[in-house]
């Protein structure tokens, strides 16, 4: 009679130890999800109207032309006088700007951007406008003309002026009109004051023409 194999013995303790063992663990804590951050607080800022932020991919267009205003040349000596005259400061340089008297205070202000992004003080700018006054100067004037000024006198931010009030203004290192409306007459008489409040740099927004003729007349 052949012999049958041996069947394998279960052996009960061993599998209901495993059983056990595997019954007997606990289940992994789920780890709690991170829910999105809060936004951060607003940084506070200046008063009134924020300045419009430049676009985020700029259009390229056309370099400005830019002219200097040659300096006037220094009187000779006289014989007869025994001091020598000192020779005049030179001429700042005018950069005009193309720009629609609609889109003139928005290329003044990517001028003002682009000004402080290379590393000019925006106590060195000073900002005039020939028509709508800028929505700064609006805001600021709300508090009363002594408030306004006191601003300008400080000199340690951009300051805004209509064309109007230019004769009241201090020379900054660098000025910039936006011809964004106006009289032919009130440009005339901005432009020139303007120029002579700029001590390196005038930047002029808006019609190349108009502004060449005025500056023409006007210098």
């Amino acid at each position: 009679m052949p012999l049958i194999p041996e069947e394998p013995q279960i052996h009960e303790s061993a599998q209901g130890s495993r059983a056990a063992s595997a019954s007997g663990r606990s289940a992994p804590t789920p780890r709690p999800v991170p829910g999105p951050r809060p936004a951060p607080a607003p940084r506070p800022g200046r008063p009134g109207p924020a300045r419009p932020k430049p676009p985020a991919q700029r259009a390229p267009r056309e370099t400005p032309a830019v002219t200097s205003v040659p300096a006037a040349p220094a009187p000779s000596p006289s014989s007869t006088s025994s001091t020598v005259s000192a020779p005049e400061a030179s001429a700042p340089q005018i950069q005009l700007v193309p720009a629609s008297v609609e889109g003139a205070l928005d290329a003044a202000e990517e001028a003002v951007d682009l000004l402080l992004e290379s590393g000019r003080a925006p106590g060195d700018v000073l900002v005039i406008t020939t028509g709508d006054p800028h929505p700064w100067a609006a805001h600021e004037l709300s508090f009363g003309a002594d408030a306004y000024w006191a601003q300008h006198d400080a000199g340690d931010d951009v300051f805004y002026a209509a064309a109007a009030d230019v004769a009241r203004a201090e020379q900054r290192s660098v000025v910039v009109v936006a011809v964004n409306g106006g009289s032919d007459e009130s440009a005339a008489t901005a432009l020139p004051l303007a120029l002579s409040r700029a001590g390196a740099l005038l930047i002029v927004c808006g019609d190349p023409q108009r502004i060449n003729a005025v500056l023409g007349a006007g210098v």
